[in-house]
């Protein structure tokens, strides 16, 4: 059996090294792990199941997730939350949602940035993210987690990178017919609408909106700062782009994303 896993494991880092981005590939697969092996995705026996199974997800996620009465009154431990919040996800509908994004956006921002400027980058902002919704949520005894604040970030970036790219695009009042729009167009509709939901949020259990606002503001701004003097990347020149000069991305993400939870 050690020696299948092992296997399978060898055969995995090798794929993913030899793709064109292999931090986004190995962030998913990562993530998609880790909820496996948690108690959020109910496949391992061990949590029990029932009442068992919710106390031990709540547990997990707060020892994992950030909860901001602790981040900043709290134990020492809990300054490293933001980081270890980034990889916990709370269902597969969170997970799934937040891995099609980074699946979609995240290649071809770590195709113009490298591998491991996108790490700290995505691992930076994600951080950033969780801890401006703590900030203005600092006496919530709610659990956060999720890479929403993270992959927004990737949006944002993406936004300025590759402005012309085509996105395909599922609008559930046009009955979800796949339609074909600019990032351009896509990307700050949908960060409107985080706009709005933040608005109308209530202190329960839910979507950290303001983390996805955090994320895709700190994106946009570190590539309008980085990147503002290079030609290269505004028109979405590179190796992401087809022949007629705008690049495609070939997925066919929602408008709007599941963000972290707050079991």
């Amino acid at each position: 059996m050690i020696s299948t896993w092992s296997t399978a494991a060898g055969r995995t880092l090798r794929a993913v090294r030899g793709t064109s981005a292999p931090v986004t590939y190995g962030l998913i697969a990562l993530c998609c792990l880790l909820f496996a092996l948690g108690p959020a995705s109910g496949l391992v026996p061990g949590y029990g199941s029932g009442d068992a199974l919710l106390a031990a997800q709540r547990a997990y996620f707060r020892h994992w997730g950030v909860v901001p009465a602790q981040l900043f009154d709290g134990p020492a431990g809990a300054v490293l939350t933001p980081a270890t919040a980034l990889f916990v996800h709370g269902s597969w509908v969170h997970l799934l949602g937040n891995m099609l994004f980074l699946f979609v956006f995240g290649a071809m921002t770590e195709e113009r940035m490298g591998r491991l400027e996108f790490t700290l980058f995505y691992v930076g902002c994600g951080c950033l993210a969780l801890l401006g919704y703590a900030a203005a949520n600092a006496a919530s005894e709610q659990s956060l987690v999720g890479a929403s604040g993270a992959i927004s970030a990737v949006l944002g970036a993406f936004l300025y990178l590759f402005p012309r790219a085509r996105v395909t695009s599922l609008l559930p009042f046009l009955f979800f017919l796949p339609l074909r729009f600019p990032a351009w167009v896509v990307l700050p509709f949908w960060a409107a609408l985080q706009w709005l939901a933040a608005g109308r949020a209530s202190d329960g259990p839910g979507v950290a909106y303001l983390a996805h606002l955090v994320g895709f503001g700190l994106g946009f701004g570190y590539a309008c700062v980085r990147y503002g003097g290079r030609k290269d990347c505004r028109g979405g020149l590179g190796r992401a782009v087809a022949g007629d000069g705008r690049a495609r991305v070939k997925a066919a993400p929602a408008p709007v994303t599941e963000g972290e939870k707050q079991p």
